[in-house]
């Protein structure tokens, strides 16, 4: 029975609210359409998997929760990724369902945006408030996928298929940032950067144990929780002619949490220790959107 860990599992590419792809681009009324969180609802379609969702907060989990109930492969355990007991914990949890070994772990959970997503690097009037978003995005980002994949480690060891795959993103490649001059969102842009070699690091460190780290890219996708603000609309209609650039053949419109999970999941059963280290897009390849 394999398994896998997801962090993350009810937010990001783990969570969907779906918006009409037009609506990122049109400031216009929108009705919420809410679906499943996706990498553990399709994992959990097969009930051979046992799949087990961290989130930091059970509470507010309540789709998580309710997928539960009906599924009885799904485990909903509390961590946060920046808290090593608390993912100690969960690994202990594990390991009492699976008799101690790991197949998969998914490091889904990160820190995308705060309220300054729109700022470049050096449009910061507070030097203090950027060194904090600087060092905060690389707490989460960085540090906290260290702990989460160092928590989970020698479950994996014992596991068959001993896959770490991370998410990450295109625009924390200098080339990529240079073609689309996406200046904005520096903390997390650099951040996945210096995320990009950690996972490296633990391909070049494991690699003779037969283990595959792997970066992936999920695509742009729609995960909005709400419709989005002014701002962000803003944002994205000054993004996405950028991103053309380094995708002149992309049609400008978001993917769905369900497209882009299905994909990568294709990429992640194909990939074996000899991929260890490199970073791939949701298409298996260096095309990104």
């Amino acid at each position: 029975m394999p398994s896998y860990v997801i962090t993350g599992a009810s937010r990001g590419i783990g969570v969907s609210f779906l918006l009409p792809a037009s609506a990122l681009l049109n400031d216009t009324h929108i009705e919420p359409i809410y679906a499943q969180r996706e990498f553990v609802n399709q994992l959990s379609k097969d009930p051979q998997n046992v799949v087990f969702g961290i989130v930091r907060s059970t509470q507010s989990s309540t789709t998580l929760l309710e997928l539960q109930k009906s599924r009885p492969n799904v485990h909903v355990l509390q961590a946060d990724i920046t808290d090593v007991p608390s993912l100690k914990a969960a690994a202990a949890e594990v390991a009492k369902v699976t008799g101690g070994s790991l197949d998969y772990l998914i490091n889904n959970a990160a820190q995308v945006f705060n309220e300054r997503f729109k700022l470049t690097i050096s449009a910061y009037s507070d030097e203090k408030v950027l060194e904090d978003d600087l060092i905060d995005a690389f707490r989460i980002n960085v540090v906290g996928v260290v702990h989460t994949t160092n928590a989970f480690l020698p479950l994996l060891r014992q596991g068959t298929a001993k896959k770490v795959i991370t998410l990450s993103t295109p625009i924390s490649i200098p080339e990529v940032t240079l073609v689309t001059d996406f200046a904005a969102n520096a903390p997390y842009c650099v951040s996945k950067a210096a995320l990009n070699q950690v996972v490296t690091k633990y391909a070049v460190a494991h690699r003779d144990e037969g283990f595959t780290f792997l970066n992936i890219s999920p695509g742009v996708v729609n995960t909005f929780e709400r419709p989005p603000t002014p701002e962000e609309l803003e944002f994205f209609q000054d993004a996405f002619p950028k991103f053309r650039k380094a995708s002149p053949d992309w049609n400008g419109n978001p993917i769905t949490p369900e497209r882009s999970v299905e994909l990568m999941l294709s990429v992640i059963d194909k990939v074996t220790v000899k991929d260890t280290g490199a970073f791939l897009s949701h298409w298996g390849n260096q095309k990104w959107l």
